[in-house]
């Protein structure tokens, strides 16, 4: 596939302005409103507009934060590089294609970066510099990290690990971090604490979506988010080398920080309460007032009229992915597994994914349900596995749920699954295992497929075919304002 053309997050919103809808909203308050704007449009606005603040409450001009970035689907297709005329079960497929054709390349150094052009150190270090929102009402501060990337490195010489996570602001020169257990960015931080010493990191407010993207996504222990990132760019991803750690600083960069998260037991502090991708304020310090990791920050670097770009979690009826890139890996890794005949793979939220088979032999479904729990993709934070026949689009709910409740037998076809790997932010978790260090939980998967030893006796559905429906409303879209095939 042709590599990705645009270089930054600036070069995406140039481009995504030309193929989809931008609002530029000027004179919002940092505090709560940019949070419930967002969250009102990602929930009443079908296909979102994307939202780039500027002149907000208290800071200069040219100081904006970029919100809703991904929220259509046609815009995660201008992120991959992918054809953006398509609907989106193709889009995913492409994705799905991009990822397995993908080839990992390590990130290409360079002298120099536009993230250089403002420096602070020392006691010029000012975090509140830059518009970081307090997004939910009952947040406990202002986060400039959720589209964010932290980069450390396994002190093992293993690689190098990019994740996504949130990042609170504690003071001028302090970072409050939230990692769950398991996650590989604590885990490498387990490594320095084990030995009494901090871990350097570096953090990224601003980057290559691709960037964001990757190190959203899980991916196996061991593989660098930073060469996937360039594999599916299609050329090596630029950095330069942090003065401080020597770690790489991805060199389109808009902000970045330097610094290093000293053990616990040393240094940290209560984080939050921050409104989680559940729906309710959770993790950090709640319920257990357990103080969280601290990045103490020795630099800050930022390009001229800095982007925030934000993806701070809402409630699952607000949603800021329209396509998640850790679908095309599910799919994927349920291939690689050797489940065949897999013609679809949808995360509906981390609490729901939806697997789309062909059956092809007895145990077919369960099969690929089963399967669904061991991939990393979808092992972590779950509720429920869905497996549906291949007449159903796993990335249109209103489908699945037809199949949930014309499909599925509650007395056979549900089954439940206990001790699955799980978070501290899962707001069921009982509080004797969440204070247990208990992280696990329950998962239900639907087999919400025709029985297989009589599927070709089960009733024919009565809804148009997907090619006449799609052929009819090509003719008439003109006259009925459909939104995208």
């Amino acid at each position: 596939m042709a590599p990705v053309e645009y270089n930054d997050l600036r070069g995406f919103i140039e481009e995504a302005q030309k193929i989809s809808d931008c609002k530029k909203i000027e004179g919002i308050d940092w505090d709560k409103e940019i949070g419930a704007l967002v969250e009102a449009t990602a929930e009443l606005v079908p296909q979102p507009p994307m939202l780039l603040f500027d002149k907000i409450k208290d800071y200069p001009p040219g100081f904006r934060v970029l919100s809703l970035a991904f929220a259509s689907y046609k815009r995660v297709a201008l992120a991959l590089g992918l054809p953006i005329d398509k609907n989106k079960l193709e889009t995913l497929r492409l994705a799905t294609a991009k990822i397995k054709s993908a080839r990992p390349m390590p990130p290409r150094e360079v002298d120099s970066s536009p993230v250089m052009e403002n420096i602070m150190t020392g006691d010029d270090i000012d975090l509140f510099k830059f518009p970081a929102p307090r997004f939910h009402e009952k947040d406990g501060g202002r986060y400039l990290g959720t589209g964010d990337n932290l980069i450390n490195a396994d002190p093992d010489g293993g690689f190098i690990n990019m994740g996504t996570y949130r990042m609170q602001i504690h003071d001028q020169k302090t970072l409050g971090l939230w990692m769950s257990p398991g996650q590989h960015g604590r885990l490498i931080c387990m490594k320095y604490w084990e030995q009494g010493k901090s871990c350097p990191v570096v953090a990224v407010f601003g980057g290559h979506p691709i960037a964001f993207m990757s190190a959203h996504s899980k991916i196996p222990w061991g593989q660098s988010e930073l060469d996937m990132a360039g594999g599916l760019i299609g050329r090596p991803f630029e950095v330069i080398k942090g003065p401080v750690t020597g770690l790489p600083i991805p060199a389109g960069a808009e902000i970045a920080i330097e610094g290093e998260v000293p053990p616990p037991e040393i240094e940290s502090r209560p984080e939050g309460p921050f409104g989680e991708w559940p729906g309710y304020y959770s993790g950090g310090s709640i319920g257990t007032k357990e103080p969280q990791p601290v990045i103490k920050v020795k630099a800050v670097y930022h390009r001229n009229d800095p982007i925030i770009h934000d993806e701070a979690p809402m409630w699952p009826g607000a949603t800021k992915l329209d396509i998640h890139l850790g679908s095309g890996f599910l799919w994927d890794q349920l291939e690689s597994a050797g489940i065949s005949d897999v013609v679809g793979a949808y995360c509906h939220t981390d609490y729901m994914v939806v697997i789309a088979i062909k059956q092809r032999y007895a145990g077919h479904a369960k099969q690929a349900g089963m399967a669904a729990l061991s991939c990393s993709s979808s092992a972590r934070n779950g509720r429920y596995v869905v497996v549906v026949d291949e007449d159903i689009d796993p990335t249109n709910i209103k489908e699945v749920l037809w199949a949930m409740m014309t499909r599925v037998d509650p007395k056979t076809n549900i089954e439940l699954i206990d001790k699955c790997w799980s978070t501290p932010l899962d707001p069921r978790m009982p509080l004797e295992k969440r204070n247990s260090g208990d992280h696990t939980n329950s998962r239900a998967i639907f087999y919400a497929v025709r029985p297989f030893e009589w599927k070709d006796k089960f009733p024919m559905v009565s809804r148009s075919s997907r090619e006449l429906r799609e052929q009819t409303i090509r003719k008439y879209q003109g006259q009925i304002p459909f939104p995208g095939l």
